[in-house]
């Protein structure tokens, strides 16, 4: 097996799978590091024909003895693991704040003890809260409106922390509501497109909390790998927090309507009441990614949308 370059932390997820199949498909070697807790099996499943390359180890971010045994020999960290999900994060407070405050705090002194060159670490566009300025850029105060928000904002600061401190490199991504292949529609905490997307397949009527009038900047999930990889070595992002979006937004009610045009077919929401702690409305400024990345989003929200369901249908009829 060639020498581990990568660790992919929740590698079993759906950023995460993405990120090291890329990897994988350039002739990388990848460790990935998962407990299964939010990753999926299935996710493994796309790297067998890589067996020679890829690396899996079952461990949890709170466990300090794996993380370090995770880390040794690594170039670069992309730490996606993480309890992603606001609902979860309300309803379970110990449990994130564990996972994605002190598993975050594991990884970057286990990086830092085994000379890790990088660590490129996934925040998230909910630190910025329900501020009605639009669009987010990096400059706004940070007013996170759950746990989750506040958790991912506390992973940056230990992130500029550890680079201004012990010299680790550090890049943080705040990502816009990214959506793909590959992204659980089952969970309870589903993301909102592979669950509007999957129950119009199935004939039924997509839940919407509110009124679908908030809008959200979606993010495909090829432009999200893309700033992962330019992250991973662009010089002038160390110490950096960024956002990754598109620059673009639409509403839920705009997705619905594009999904019905896609599939042919009216759709019939069913509306229920809007569920705290999320935002109202959400739109990133990607300037600073593309001056110092050099990051332009190729996948737009539509060709991003069909391929979604694509992909979705195809594993419906499996």
């Amino acid at each position: 097996m060639p020498k581990t370059r990568y660790l992919i932390t929740g590698g079993a997820g759906f950023i995460g799978s993405h990120i090291a199949e890329t990897l994988l498909k350039q002739g990388a070697s990848v460790r990935i590091f998962d407990n299964l807790a939010t990753g999926r099996q299935s996710n493994l499943d796309v790297f067998r024909p890589y067996e020679g390359q890829v690396e899996i180890i079952h461990g949890d971010l709170r466990d300090m003895a794996a993380i370090k045994a995770a880390v040794e020999g690594v170039e670069i960290v992309f730490h996606q693991g993480a309890l992603a999900s606001v609902p979860r994060s309300i309803s379970d407070p110990v449990t994130s704040l564990e996972t994605n405050i002190n598993g975050t705090q594991n990884v970057l002194l286990a990086a830092r003890n085994a000379g890790v060159r990088r660590v490129v670490y996934a925040s998230s566009s909910s630190v910025y809260g329900n501020t009605p300025t639009l669009p987010k850029h990096e400059e706004m105060p940070s007013l996170p409106m759950s746990p989750y928000a506040l958790q991912k904002l506390t992973g940056e600061l230990l992130c500029g922390i550890f680079t201004r401190i012990y010299g680790l490199e550090t890049v943080a991504l705040r990502y816009f509501n990214v959506f793909g292949p590959r992204q659980d529609p089952t969970s309870e905490y589903a993301a909102v497109i592979p669950r509007f997307l999957t129950a119009l397949l199935a004939g039924k009527r997509p839940i919407v909390f509110g009124d679908g009038e908030q809008t959200r900047d979606f993010t495909f999930i090829e432009n999200v790998v893309q700033a992962n990889l330019l992250a991973a070595n662009a010089p002038d992002a160390v110490g950096q927090a960024m956002n990754i979006g598109c620059g673009t937004s639409i509403s839920l009610n705009g997705v619905l309507q594009l999904a019905g045009e896609l599939l042919g077919t009216p759709v019939n929401a069913d509306y229920r009441a809007a569920r705290p702690g999320d935002v109202r409305d959400s739109l990133a400024d990607i300037s600073k990614a593309r001056r110092l990345l050099g990051y332009t989003p190729k996948i737009d929200f539509r060709e991003g949308l069909a391929r979604t369901l694509a992909a979705i249908r195809a594993d419906m009829a499996r």
